[in-house]
């Protein structure tokens, strides 16, 4: 028996013998038409290639493509499990010529493949053609030697290829193969061609054609060639089966399910185990491509098929999660032809045994309630749309999943009723958005939403990628087509371009198309929390609703975006190790340039803090551990220990994000709830550099710092003013801090010295002229002077000398520096009953253009801006005990 591994080689190496490059599968997510939720034939990566966007590598190749079909028009999902050729994975064998060889060569290799390598029976083969396609015809003739009866010329689409309405097109030529008389059937083209007799396994198509808007075709210059040929059907007639399921990996992964089920896959079993095999491939590979289960998108398609599994598997008795557990089997069958189930294998089980174990959570109420809507129902009865949007609704059930399960009893389901409640529910939902106190501007986003849908982030995984754009705003009205020079909102149904939220500032830079449209994007939002608007110049060309265009973010910015990012997340756990477990964030800033980090503390950190604060964080930054993210419910990842970020609204999925070396007990340094673009490993950030921490508000503190190339920056202007100072200060730079304690030693005993000598100036002393007389006020002796360049601070020291000089009497004094006036005085012990020094002081203070003043009633001293005063403040004392 020839195995599905083989026949694989075996095609891809033929090709290759025949000059074809082999090329790899692409990912499962397209990167070049955005019109597809998924790869949904082989082709779909040479796509560029065909329209003449891209160059081709080399003129002929080939390859084994990876291609899911369960989501818009190519949907397969409904029948898969009940036939015996729907798959929602399949592998798609061909062979591409660009511009190389034509119709001639294609049907030679195919024939030759077939009926020389392989050995298939020539008289078991039928060719179809194109009505009008002489050419082919008179080919399979001579080529094959096939009788006119089975060379079947059809004159429908079935037949005649186009990538859409316009561009590339051609006639196709399919090769069928017959399974015999015992199968009922007929030949294509017959009334019975429905039958399962005649089963088509390779297309051939000849790229002949170009289709403009018209619908006029013109001759290409360099026809092309593109085939497909599935590999499951091709193993299923080299391995002598009818039957696709019963091909060897099928029978290997249903083989493990029955094992694991302890079920045989026979009678009303059977289409449980095929689900779930087939399920169990398509979600693994989506898996291992970077799609992970959400409720939007691709995510949502995944997480569809994953519960449509699961339930096959709840039906078959699973008592506890199955899914995971196939995983070694589908991996031993295909991961040496894909490596990167091999290298997602734990990532796959993971998400397979949450989501299982999450699902089963919410089936059984399910259940119950579908079983009792269902009850008194018999075949051709249908459940009603209202109780299937509640399964929808509370228990997670996709409208098909409720299909799926009234299937075998032949119960339908009011898809007219669903729809209605679902309307029900989003005018709801608007009437409270509306009611929220959201601006009015808004709501149109909030209609953009409900008719496009949320638009879908690939930034995690990508800074580059095809969108459609879906919607133009221009002052804040919608607009079909957009202009040079024009200010616009740019809506796509994808994007690599990450909206401000959580913090973190939006991406900026570049849509374009190659008919010459070249966009500037400042600024990315997230209005709605759910739509990723690109605030954006229009440079030249332009841009309408349904344009296919080309998203680049600019690379450099995100990538420090994602550095300071990370950053928060180790600084967050390092204050907490640091400080205790009260510090949680505050808020946050993660620009390009800088990280601003507000957090809960109730005092200033200590230079000991911020040192061992920092050092923590370079040492993970320095181990470079890889960082690695989880989907999780809320509860489930608060519950392993994340930390939920403030300011954040969550739904019922998070990403977790780990980072940092583990400890003992298998915890990552960090672990928090974060919806941000980050670094692939600590070591990206390089480099982390706080540089000030300051009080917020009360009980919050502020952290500010730099990481990578700034934070370098930052310390080599640091020692670049330190070098420019030691070359002032005439020393080494290592130096410098002795020779500044020196100099400051230096000055206070200079300001000493000056400060004694002023005080003896101002006392008649140090050999100068005498000092200020007292003369008699009222009988009082009173002692007043306006000192030039006194420190406020000796005017207390001063009058108290003056007080002990006069024995009994009122001393002023007004200190001018820096432009201000400073006036102190005070009263003798035996005054104080008498004159109040806080009374006095204050009628100096207003002259001096001052309020106030305060001490005791021996003692005060007070204020004012008005230097040129000093004196009328001395005779306004002066007459106020003059009385």
């Amino acid at each position: 028996m020839t195995s599905t591994n083989d026949i694989r080689r075996s095609f891809l190496e033929y090709f290759a013998s025949q000059g074809h490059a082999p090329v790899p599968s692409a990912p499962l997510v397209p990167y070049n038409d955005p019109t597809l939720m998924f790869v949904n034939a082989g082709m779909v990566p040479f796509k560029n290639i065909f329209t003449g966007l891209e160059a081709a590598p080399a003129p002929r190749s080939t390859s084994s493509q990876k291609c899911v079909r369960a989501g818009g028009k190519h949907n397969d999902l409904d029948n898969v499990g009940y036939t015996a050729r729907h798959h929602t994975f399949f592998e798609m064998l061909g062979n591409f010529s660009f511009g190389d060889y034509f119709k001639e060569e294609a049907i030679s290799h195919a024939w030759h493949l077939l009926t020389k390598e392989w050995g298939l029976p020539a008289d078991k083969l039928t060719a179809t053609v194109y009505h009008t396609d002489d050419e082919a015809f008179d080919l399979w003739r001579k080529i094959a030697g096939l009788p006119e009866e089975r060379i079947i010329r059809i004159a429908t689409n079935d037949n005649f290829w186009s990538m859409g309405d316009t561009g590339p097109c051609g006639p196709c030529s399919e090769i069928f193969y017959d399974h015999g008389d015992h199968i009922p059937g007929g030949p294509p083209g017959s009334p019975d061609e429905d039958g399962d007799r005649f089963i088509e396994i390779w297309n051939l198509v000849f790229m002949q054609f170009q289709q403009d808007a018209s619908g006029e075709r013109t001759p290409l210059p360099k026809p092309s060639i593109d085939t497909g040929m599935g590999l499951e059907r091709i193993a299923a007639v080299m391995q002598g089966v009818h039957d696709n399921y019963d091909t060897d990996t099928f029978r290997t992964l249903i083989s493990a399910s029955e094992s694991l089920t302890g079920v045989a896959a026979e009678g009303d079993n059977r289409a449980s185990h095929r689900v779930i095999a087939d399920h169990l491939r398509s979600t693994s590979f989506l898996l291992a491509d970077g799609v992970l289960p959400s409720n939007e998108g691709r995510g949502y398609v995944l997480r569809r098929i994953m519960r449509r599994a699961m339930r096959h598997a709840h039906l078959l008795g699973a008592s506890e999660p199955l899914m995971h557990r196939l995983v070694p089997a589908l991996v031993g069958e295909m991961g040496q032809a894909y490596p990167e189930l091999l290298r997602g294998q734990a990532l796959i089980e993971e998400v397979l045994e949450r989501e299982e174990t999450r699902f089963r959570q919410t089936l059984d109420k399910g259940l119950r309630l579908l079983d009792d809507a269902t009850g008194n129902m018999t075949s051709g009865d249908q459940l009603d749309g209202e109780t299937a949007f509640k399964l929808y609704d509370t228990f997670g059930f996709p409208y098909d999943l409720t299909e799926d399960a009234l299937r075998a009893r032949s119960i339908g389901v009011d898809r007219a009723g669903f729809d209605e409640a679902m309307n029900r529910q989003k005018a709801a939902a608007r009437a409270a958005w509306k009611g929220s106190g959201e601006a009015a501007s808004g709501e149109i986003w909030f209609d953009i939403a409900e008719r496009e849908g949320a638009s879908e982030f690939t930034g995690y995984t990508s800074t580059s990628g095809e969108g459609r754009v879906v919607a133009l705003l221009k002052d804040g009205a919608e607009i079909e087509r957009a202009n040079a020079g024009d200010v616009v909102l740019v809506l796509t149904n994808q994007t690599p371009f990450y909206g401000e939220s959580g913090g973190q500032a939006g991406d900026v830079g570049t849509i374009s198309t190659p008919e010459g449209l070249q966009i500037d994007v400042t600024d990315t939002s997230k209005p709605l929390g759910r739509l990723h608007v690109h605030n954006a110049t229009v440079k030249s060309g332009s841009i309408s609703v349904g344009d296919t265009v080309h998203l680049d973010v600019d690379v450099g910015r995100r990538d420090r975006i994602r550095a300071n990012h990370s950053a928060t997340h180790l600084l967050h756990s390092a204050l907490r190790r640091r400080l205790g477990g009260h510090v949680t964030q505050k808020g946050s800033l993660v620009a390009e340039d800088r990280l601003r980090f507000d957090f809960s503390h109730p005092k200033p950190l200590t230079e000991d803090d911020l040192a061992a604060i920092e050092r923590d964080v370079n040492e993970e930054i320095r181990a470079n551990e890889t960082v690695s993210t989880r989907l999780m419910s809320p509860d489930d990842a608060i519950e392993a220990g994340a930390m939920a970020l403030f300011g954040e609204k969550y739904g019922d999925e998070v990403r977790v994000l780990s980072m940092g070396r583990s400890d003992d007990g298998g915890r990552n340094f960090s672990v928090e709830l974060c919806g941000g673009t980050h670094v692939n490993a600590t070591g990206d950030i390089a480099l982390l550099r706080i540089i000030s921490e300051s009080a917020v508000s009360s009980g919050v503190r502020r952290i500010e710092a730099l990481t990578g190339e700034a934070a370098r920056q930052w310390l080599v202007s640091r020692e670049d003013a330190l070098k420019a100072i030691a070359a002032s200060m005439k020393t080494a730079p290592d130096d410098v801090p002795a020779r500044v304690n020196s100099l400051m030693d230096e000055r206070k005993s200079l300001e000493k010295e000056l400060a004694e000598a002023r005080k003896q100036l101002a006392l008649g002393g140090g050999g100068h002229a005498a000092g200020p007389q007292d003369e008699d006020v009222s009988g009082i002796k009173f002692s007043g002077q306006v000192l030039d360049g006194l420190n406020p601070k000796e005017l207390r020291p001063l009058l108290d000398e003056a007080k002990n000089r006069m024995g009994s009497g009122i001393a002023a004094a007004v200190a001018i520096n820096d432009g201000r006036a400073a006036i102190a005085v005070a009263v003798t012990d035996d005054l104080v009953s008498r004159f109040d020094a806080v009374e006095l002081v204050k009628l100096g203070v207003e002259t001096l253009g001052g309020k106030g003043g305060g001490g005791r009633a021996d003692m005060a001293q007070g204020g004012g801006p008005d230097a040129s005063q000093g004196q009328a403040a001395i005779e306004a004392v002066r007459a106020a005990i003059g009385g």
